[in-house]
């Protein structure tokens, strides 16, 4: 069985990346539109066992790829047709596969910050939370959605291969911020569409909430966190909390709080324990951050007597 490296390798700049992958050096040593039907699939699948991170943005979408691919502790298989994103900083590794199976088709398009640098996309960029989903996250589009996203990407291609000029950064920042919005848009569909896999991520979210706190691990461990919910459900934090505010209108972070209060509420009615005592064992050191935490939730209005 293949198993990834475990020092990834680090590429600072594209042009590393381009040599790494025996590919021309790019024409713009701050972004790169790669076509994946030109790589040499025998040197590509020569270097076996990959893990890699990158010093810079990407944007890839991927047809006939069937490689194995790996975010932090599991694999995944890329499907046909997959869109997919990277913050600086992730970690992406890969499994070799037979050559006879590697025929790749579609596009990656790599973004160095300091391209950035000076635009409106500098900050927002980081607004786009599909950049730190994990592989199996990836965004599936319709015909019709990748078109809108290849016609994007053909612009920004045409603008690449062209003379450089006092121009250029601004039509491609433009493009970018187009294929970035419609990326929005289409992971929103996407949470929608697949209304029975993202319901039983919920209904598997509310069950995880209602056994910790009714068992020991609040005691024991405190409050959950964004990142401890996110871990049981095998779903990275962005993608999670992103998929509840279209499906409940509300954030990771609230279904944890809303959990909270209803065995808050239970305590309060049911037992003869004080407020510090219900607070400790609700995971709060003081219960001064425990009546804080209610003060802000006008459902509480019934119990507020119980607890100033």
């Amino acid at each position: 069985m293949n198993q990834f490296p475990m020092t990834p390798t680090r590429f600072k700049t594209i042009i590393e990346f381009h040599r790494f992958r025996h590919i021309a050096p790019p024409e713009h040593p701050l972004i790169s539109v790669i076509d994946l039907g030109s790589l040499d699939r025998q040197k590509w699948d020569a270097a076996g066992s990959e893990s890699l991170v990158f010093d810079f943005y990407s944007v890839a979408l991927k047809h006939n790829f069937p490689a194995k691919a790996k975010y932090g502790q599991q694999t995944y298989d890329f499907d046909e047709g997959v869109m997919s994103f990277m913050a600086p900083g992730q970690v992406f590794g890969r499994e070799p596969v037979p050559y006879s199976e590697f025929n790749p088709s579609g596009w990656l398009l790599l973004i160095h910050p300091d391209f950035l640098w000076n635009t409106t996309l500098t900050k927002t960029i980081k607004t786009y939370e599909f950049f730190g989903y994990a592989v199996h996250e990836a965004l599936f589009l319709s015909e019709k959605e990748e078109a809108t996203v290849m016609a994007i990407i053909d612009h920004i291609e045409h603008e690449y291969h062209s003379n450089i000029d006092k121009f250029s950064q601004d039509i491609i920042i433009t493009q970018l911020e187009l294929l970035l919005g419609y990326s929005q848009r289409y992971y929103h569909r996407q949470f929608l569409t697949r209304k029975i896999a993202n319901h039983r991520i919920l209904d598997c979210l509310e069950s995880w909430l209602s056994n910790y706190y009714e068992g020991d691990s609040v005691a024991k461990n405190g409050l959950p966190t964004v990142q401890s919910v996110s871990d049981s459900l095998n779903i990275s934090p962005h993608y999670l909390s992103d998929l509840l505010k279209v499906l409940t209108g509300q954030s990771t972070q609230q279904h944890i709080h809303n959990r909270l209060i209803e065995k808050a509420k239970e305590e309060l009615s049911t037992t003869d324990l004080t407020v510090s005592e219900i607070a400790f064992r609700l995971g709060f050191e003081h219960s001064q951050s425990f009546s804080k935490m209610f003060k802000k939730r006008a459902s509480f209005k019934s119990l507020r007597g119980l607890i100033f």
